[in-house]
C-alpha cells in the first residue's frame, strides 16, 4: 500500500514540524516553500519582500529555549535562554539535517492554487498548482493539504487615521521595513503601537535619536523576559500555576499580578496603566492580546 501523499506548504518553523510528523506517521510529505531557504519568518533578508514576513536584524524570540523547542529535539545548552533570530534559523538547520527534512522541500516553488477534487466527497483528495522561479506550472493529487505559512506578511499601515499625513514632510513606513537604527541617528522618531515590535524597536532607537516617542492608544502591562532569580519568565506556566489561574477569584490573581508589575515600576506614573485588569482583554484571563501586553526589553 502506498503511503498517503500530504502536500506541506511552507517550510518555516510549522512547516518542518509537520514534516517531521507526516514521516512519523509513515506518510510521504512533500513541502513547498516558495524562497530559496527554511526558516520562514525567523531568516533575515536586508531588504523586505513582498508577500513575505520581515524581521529587523536585532530581533530576539520572546519564548525561552525550553519552551519553544520541538520536543523531540532539545536547542544545544550553550544556546541563550532567549535567542536571536540567526540561533534560531541554526537550530532549524540543525533539526532539519537531523531528521533529513531537506529532501522533502521543493524550494523555490509557490502554490498557486488549492482546491478540492470533484470526487472530494469519495476521495477526499485535493488539486494543487505550482510553480517554480522559472515559471514552469505544475499540478498535483494530494490525500491531505497542512498549510503552514504565517500570519506576519501584510503590512498593516492605516494612513487614513493620520489626518495631514499627504503633507507629512518626513519618513513614515512599517516596522517590517525597519532593519537598523543607524540610520535613524540624531533624528526625532515616533514609534506607533506598544507591542513587542514596537517596544522593542523604540527602545533600540532610543539610543541614537535625538528624541523618541513612544505612541499608544491604551495602556499595557508591561512584563519583561526574565522573571525571579534570572529564570525566564514563560518556565513559570506550569500545571500549578494554572490550577491556581482556575480556583482563585479572578480580583485576587489580578491584584497580586498588578502588585508585581508594579513594583518594577509605577504603570500609573508613565501615564501606561491600562483601563482593563491584568489580562481581561483575552478568550481567557491568563492571555493577554498583543495590543495589551508587551515585553520589556531592557
Amino acid at each position: 500500500v502506498m503511503a498517503r501523499l500530504v502536500a506541506v506548504v511552507g517550510g518555516g518553523s510549522s512547516g518542518l514540524a509537520c514534516i517531521k510528523c507526516c514521516l512519523d506517521e509513515g506518510l510521504q510529505p512533500v513541502c513547498f516553500e516558495s524562497s530559496d531557504d527554511l526558516g520562514g519568518l525567523w531568516r533575515f533578508k536586508e531588504n523586505p519582500e513582498a508577500d513575505r514576513a520581515s524581521i529587523y536584524h536585532s530581533v530576539i524570540i520572546n519564548t525561552s529555549k525550553e519552551m519553544m523547542c520541538f520536543s523531540d529535539f532539545p536547542i544545544p545548552a550553550h544556546f541563550p535562554n532567549y535567542m536571536h533570530n540567526s540561533l534560531i534559523m541554526d537550530y532549524f538547520r540543525m533539526y532539519a539535517d537531523h531528521f533529513q527534512l531537506t529532501k522533502h522541500i521543493r524550494f523555490n516553488t509557490k502554490v498557486l492554487q488549492v482546491k478540492q477534487r470533484s470526487d472530494f466527497s469519495q476521495s477526499g483528495q485535493w488539486d494543487i498548482e505550482t510553480e517554480n522561479k522559472e515559471g514552469k506550472k505544475e499540478k498535483h493529487i494530494f490525500d491531505a493539504v497542512m498549510i503552514c505559512i504565517g500570519h506576519h506578511c501584510q503590512p498593516n499601515l492605516p494612513l487614513h487615521d493620520f489626518p495631514g499625513i499627504d503633507t507629512f514632510k518626513g519618513q513614515f513606513f512599517h516596522s517590517r521595513d525597519y532593519k537598523t537604527p543607524e540610520q535613524w541617528r540624531d533624528k526625532k522618531v515616533v514609534v506607533i503601537g506598544i507591542g513587542n515590535s514596537g517596544g522593542d524597536i523604540a527602545v533600540e532607537l532610543s539610543k541614537v535619536t535625538k528624541q523618541l516617542c513612544l505612541s499608544t492608544r491604551r495602556g499595557a502591562w508591561i512584563l519583561n523576559r526574565v522573571s525571579d532569580g534570572g529564570f525566564p519568565r514563560d518556565v513559570f506556566n506550569t500545571r500549578v500555576l494554572k490550577f491556581q489561574r482556575q480556583t482563585l477569584p479572578f480580583g485576587f490573581i489580578c491584584n497580586a499580578a498588578e502588585r508585581r508589575l508594579n513594583h518594577r515600576f509605577d504603570h500609573s506614573l508613565y501615564n501606561l496603566k491600562p483601563k482593563h485588569r491584568y489580562g481581561r482583554n483575552s478568550t481567557s484571563w491568563w492571555k493577554t492580546s498583543a495590543p495589551d501586553f508587551a515585553h520589556s526589553f531592557s
